[in-house]
Order: C-alpha cells, then structure tokens, then sequence
C-alpha cells in the first residue's frame, strides 16, 4: 500500500464515525508520513520511530474555545512505515483493519473519547 492508499483507508475509517463526529472530523486534516521526524520523536521522547505509528496534532475538542484563533488545522498523521513494520510483525491482522484501528485512536485524542466511545467505532477492542 502506498501513502495514496493509507489516505483513502484512513478517509473511509472517517466517513464510518458517528455522525455528531463525523463533521468535526471532517475538518481535521489527514497526512501519511513515511516515519516521523527526528523532532518529533525528541518532544515525545521516543528513542525509536518504530514505536510511533500515529499522532494528533492540535488541541482536543474539550479543551478548545471557539474565541481562540488557531493559526493551523489539528492534524492526525499516520506513520506508514511503522504501522507496516507492526503489520508484519503481528501477522494476524489485515492492514487496512490496523490503520483504521490507528485513526480512531487519534480521533480518540481530538475528541476525548472514552475506551467505550472508541468500541463503538473501533472493533478491535471486541
């Protein structure tokens, strides 16, 4: 799979929310990188990039005030060469399952999702 086709799983695990979410996820802006940047890693104190498969960037929605200007998009990046290093590692589960299973969990930090709002949409955790 390619970034293009991380992007198009990623979108439909979107379009598959809840609809009181669905919208606001819509204005959150979708990027694939192939493993994340040395900066990035050094603020979240990650030795490995490995062991970073996605992140969201921004502040959750229970934290925001709409008087607050904010000068770029919350994003969710998704890191494809990890999640395809821990696809293989894992063996027993399909690709686009897992990159769903990482986009709810970022959605999860923009949201402020509980475990039990995450099972709704993620059905990794049956």
């Amino acid at each position: 799979m390619d970034q293009n086709d991380f992007l198009k799983v990623a979108q439909d695990a979107v379009d598959t929310f809840p609809a009181p979410f669905r919208k606001s996820a819509l204005e959150v802006l979708i990027r694939i990188e192939e493993y994340p940047d040395p900066q990035t890693l050094q603020e979240l104190e990650i030795d490995d990039p490995f062991d970073l498969t996605g992140l969201y960037s921004g502040i959750p929605m229970t934290e925001k005030s709409f008087a607050d200007p904010t000068p770029w998009p919350d994003t969710v990046t998704l890191y494809r060469q990890p999640i395809l290093a821990e696809w293989r590692d894992r063996g027993d589960v399909d690709l686009p399952d897992l990159i769903t299973h990482v986009v709810v969990h970022e959605f999860a930090h923009h949201f402020g999702w509980s475990d039990d709002d995450i099972a709704l949409i993620d059905h990794w955790w049956e």
